[in-house]
């Protein structure tokens, strides 16, 4: 029995030291079974990420032009497009909604289309600021900074006369006038005896002088959609402007350049007929802002008559010139102009 019991021992030792051993063997197995997979699994992300990167190209490619076909902000409607006013036929074929052609010295109307209706007048209000400067007779060489307040925050318009900015009165009327510098139009305004209020307050005044009854200011430079007048009231502005030497001078000029600091700046005329030979322009003014649309007043000679031509609420950058060039023609074309109605 002790030799039995002394085998039973040794074969009870013996599988305890197998078992240990065999589950190594195992384990090793399993490890390196492990090690193969995650080999693997590294390969197939490799690979998916390899094939994702080369799928990001399209995708952005689509997302841009998704972007660019975005559809356009409609350009806004001005006041005289609002009301209508385009919708009104004339014998010219005119683009602007408000057309107003007299003779200087007769007071014969060749054409009136919505002469009447009073909308707004951007810069053309410019040129009632002209002439409340020229009838004050203040020193033109009175050198006037532009400040802060000079600086557009009803449009957000820019300019090239920055805060600091320092030249005289002439230069700033010539700015003004030729090029429709908007910081130079306020502040001849803002300088004037007075204050700002002051010179507002004269602007309507003059307006009731020359019996402008449909006309209103509220500030010197047009920006306001607010500055409103008629076609016929700006006629009457057009005359009394033309009668003065300075006006027609500083409108006409084709071109300006002022000395600021270091720098020397070059202005042209916002109306390029007056460089066209075929056109005699003694007086002019162009505006624009979208709720007046392109406005245009001129005096000038055709065909031997001394015109005032007053062109509103055009639509197209370059059509209140044509309008003119129209006008100027037919005129031309006849001894004798007839009314258009």
């Amino acid at each position: 029995m002790n030799q039995l019991a002394r085998l039973l021992v040794f074969f009870a030792v013996s599988m305890a030291l197998l078992v240990p051993a065999s589950h190594a063997a195992t384990s090793k197995t399993a490890v390196a079974k492990t090690t193969k997979s995650v080999k693997n699994v590294k390969n197939i992300k490799k690979t998916t990420v390899t094939k994702r990167v080369k799928s990001k190209r399209p995708v952005a490619a689509v997302a841009r032009k998704t972007t660019l076909a975005a559809p356009r902000v409609p350009a806004p409607q001005s006041y005289g497009e609002i009301a209508g006013l385009h919708q009104k036929s004339d014998a010219l074929d005119l683009k602007s909604s408000v057309a107003y052609v007299i003779d200087q010295d007769t007071r014969e109307v060749l054409l009136r289309k919505n002469d009447q209706a009073v909308l707004p007048i951007a810069s053309l209000t410019k040129l009632m600021t002209g002439l409340i400067i020229n009838e004050a007779n203040l020193p033109m060489d009175e050198m006037i900074t532009i400040t802060q307040d000079d600086v557009d925050t009803e449009k957000g318009s820019s300019s090239r006369l920055r805060v600091g900015t320092v030249l005289s009165r002439g230069e700033l009327m010539h700015l003004a006038l030729m090029s429709s510098e908007n910081r130079a139009a306020h502040a001849l305004g803002r300088s004037f005896p007075g204050g700002l209020d002051v010179f507002v307050a004269r602007m309507n005044e003059k307006a009731r002088e020359l019996q402008m009854n449909d006309t209103r200011y509220v500030e010197p430079t047009g920006l306001s959609s607010k500055n409103q007048s008629s076609a016929q009231d700006l006629a009457k502005l057009v005359n009394v402007a033309h009668s003065e030497a300075t006006l027609r001078e500083l409108s006409t000029s084709p071109n300006y350049e002022v000395s600021v600091g270091d720098r020397t700046l070059q202005y042209r005329n916002t109306n390029r007929l007056v460089n066209n030979p075929r056109w005699e322009i003694g007086l002019q003014k162009t505006g624009y802002i979208s709720e007046a649309g392109r406005c245009l007043v001129m005096q000038t000679k055709v065909a031997g008559r001394n015109l005032i031509m007053v062109f509103l609420d055009s639509a197209g950058k370059l059509s209140r010139l044509g309008d003119a060039e129209r006008v100027r023609k037919w005129v031309e074309t006849l001894a004798v102009a007839p009314k258009l109605h």
